[in-house]
């Protein structure tokens, strides 16, 4: 495990605070505008998770998670951005089968207005469920918001390292390894290699993703 990382993955902060919760593990991925290609990637599965605000829409989100989003105007962001976990990211699939993907709306903050948003947009590329490990840090930190932050990408380097020792998991392994069973089972699908190659997993390259 990293003892250090500058490594982040941008999510919506509401489902970030739901993963610190221990509420659900599970993120579905597309992509950002941004983005290398234009198409999601994984470089690496040990990173901090960066809270968004700007594309919170509380119409794409279940009415329990919908209540806590308030919308803010387009290029909006917090002054300084806590930071208050990272994980690891034990499961990657890549989905392209519309069944599937609904199959999984128990597991999630979403709602099928969001899941079918997902599908539409770049119809041909599949839609990533990425299962997370996650762990609460020892002391959360508050960093300066930067331009370089901004923008549709799904993978950022934060201008300075952030502390995982003495990091806590939000769930217990029992816990955790009984939830990713349950996601696999809605799936049909059984643990195989990372689809990832393990190269992209060097983290002495601290180049953005």
């Amino acid at each position: 495990m990293l003892l250090t990382t500058i490594h982040a993955l941008k999510e919506w902060a509401v489902a970030v605070n739901a993963i610190e919760r221990g509420e659900t593990i599970l993120l579905l991925r597309k992509g950002g505008i941004r983005e290398s290609g234009g198409q999601f990637q994984v470089d690496r599965d040990e990173v901090l998770l960066y809270p968004t605000y700007e594309h919170q829409q509380p119409e794409l989100l279940k009415p329990e998670y919908a209540s806590q989003v308030t919308p803010v105007a387009s290029g909006w962001h917090p002054e300084t951005i806590k930071i208050g976990s990272w994980a690891k990211i034990t499961d990657i699939v890549p989905v392209l089968d519309e069944t599937i993907v609904n199959a999984l709306l128990p597991f999630h903050v979403w709602n099928e207005k969001f899941i079918r948003d997902r599908l539409k947009w770049k119809p041909r590329q599949p839609v990533y469920v990425l299962l997370l490990r996650a762990y609460k840090l020892s002391r959360s930190r508050q960093i300066a918001y930067r331009v370089e932050y901004g923008g549709c990408r799904s993978w950022i380097d934060l201008n300075e390292a952030i502390d995982l020792e003495a990091a806590t998991p939000v769930l217990d392994d029992v816990t955790y390894e009984q939830k990713v069973s349950e996601i696999r089972q809605a799936i049909d699908y059984l643990p195989r290699p990372n689809p990832v190659p393990r190269e992209a997993f060097d983290h002495s390259n601290n180049s953005p993703a």
